[in-house]
């Protein structure tokens, strides 16, 4: 800081010139000069410094004014009568009769969302929004899976075109033969055999809203929360049409009905109730495909299997040779493999191998080159990687059979 006007000296008394008063007093100015600057830079700081503890209080302030607030609860519109508008509130299913508004009554209709006070009296109406759950299964980028990338199912992938791909690019031929399309298909049969990437490949060249989900996840535990993510769901599909539903592991929540009384088990069938009556209910699906996925086709339900929710049961089984050979191709396309490898003859060797077991082949070979230091793979490395895998199922087992 710079000195003060007081410890600046004054060198001139009554027998000082002229000249040295005023060169004296100059001294003096600029002394107050730099003063009065840093207490300017001082003030502007100190305003900066109470805005930002203004902006904190009225922050806090509202704050505090929410908390004192009574809470709001979420209730749905069941009917408008000339009394008022009769709500039922969401949790205890407690309905009233309040009034409202002749503005909000006119903007208010059956089945709207609103928030409803202590007293339960309307104080504003709420979006109609799915379930964050819904949204979030939503597939906003495609997979890079194709069907050039899927071997060995053959006949298959076509079915599933006709089925779900055909309807959405080319309605056209369907309106002209007049039939319906197929509505839904059921991709079964044992893991591993591209159900899942068949699924992808519709994701990828269609330009529909994809939504994916598995069974485990419409299961909850407390009662309605499944049904109402399965209506969301549907919801969310119509908002988006042309849309795809796939729901993988379907047997989560469509396995045979049962006598259990148990609150579990019933949860889980009226989860699969629902998902009934969004397949084939009395009110129209709308522009919506749907494809499901199991490894226990014979769990499910039989009102889930009959045509109008699944007008096409895909048996989906392990390659054969051809199948197999294809698929070694698909996945080496991008491998340095050696000229001594005989895709054919790894295809006939390895037998009832699925197609997720033939890429598990593929990249433990890779591996095998990895570890020898090579960046070619030879015929050699996949005969050790088809060891290695069959060596690990045999391990599994005797530990599945240990815990038995």
């Amino acid at each position: 800081m710079t000195d003060t006007v007081d410890e600046v000296d004054m060198p001139y008394d009554d027998d000082a010139s002229q000249q040295q008063k005023i060169e004296a007093l100059q001294e003096r100015l600029e002394v107050l000069e730099s003063q009065n600057e840093e207490m300017r830079d001082k003030l502007l700081d100190a305003n900066a410094e109470n805005n930002k503890y203004q902006q904190k209080l009225e922050r806090l302030t509202h704050e505090n004014k929410k908390l004192k607030q009574s809470p709001l609860f979420v209730a749905t519109v069941q009917e408008l009568s000339s009394d008022g508008v009769i709500i039922k509130q969401h949790g205890n299913n407690q309905e009233a009769l309040t009034e409202v508004t002749d503005e909000m009554r006119e903007e208010l209709e059956p089945d709207d969302r609103v928030a409803v006070n202590n007293s339960l009296s309307v104080v504003k109406q709420l979006d109609d929004e799915t379930d964050v759950r819904a949204r979030v299964m939503q597939v906003d980028q495609s997979p890079d899976v194709t069907f050039a990338d899927i071997g060995g199912i053959e006949e298959q992938m076509e079915e599933v075109r006709e089925t779900v791909e055909m309807p959405l690019k080319s309605p056209e031929m369907f309106e002209d033969v007049g039939i319906d399309p197929p509505s839904g298909v059921l991709l079964h049969g044992p893991p591993g055999t591209g159900k899942t990437m068949l699924a992808k490949a519709v994701a990828n060249e269609t330009d529909a809203t994809f939504i994916k989900m598995a069974g485990s996840e419409l299961v909850h535990k407390f009662i309605g929360e499944g049904a109402k993510l399965v209506r969301d769901l549907f919801e969310l599909a119509r908002q988006e049409e042309p849309a795809v539903v796939f729901i993988d592991e379907i047997d989560a929540i469509a396995a045979k009905r049962t006598e259990s009384k148990t609150s579990g088990d019933a949860e889980v069938q009226r989860t699969m109730m629902q998902l009934l009556s969004e397949m084939d209910g009395f009110d129209d699906r709308g522009d919506i495909r749907i494809i499901a996925a199991t490894n226990r086709f014979d769990m499910l339900d039989r009102a889930i299997l009959r045509p109008g929710r699944f007008d096409r049961l895909i048996e989906v089984p392990n390659p054969d040779v051809e199948g197999r050979k294809q698929i070694f191709q698909i996945h080496t396309r991008s491998m340095n493999v050696s000229d001594d490898v005989e895709f054919e003859a790894l295809a006939e060797e390895i037998t009832d191998a699925s197609g997720a077991d033939v890429k598990a082949i593929c990249t433990e070979a890779g591996m095998f080159a990895i570890r020898d230091d090579r960046t070619e793979v030879t015929m050699a490395d996949f005969h050790n990687a088809w060891e290695k895998i069959q060596q690990e199922e045999t391990d599994d087992e005797d530990v599945s059979r240990t815990f038995a």
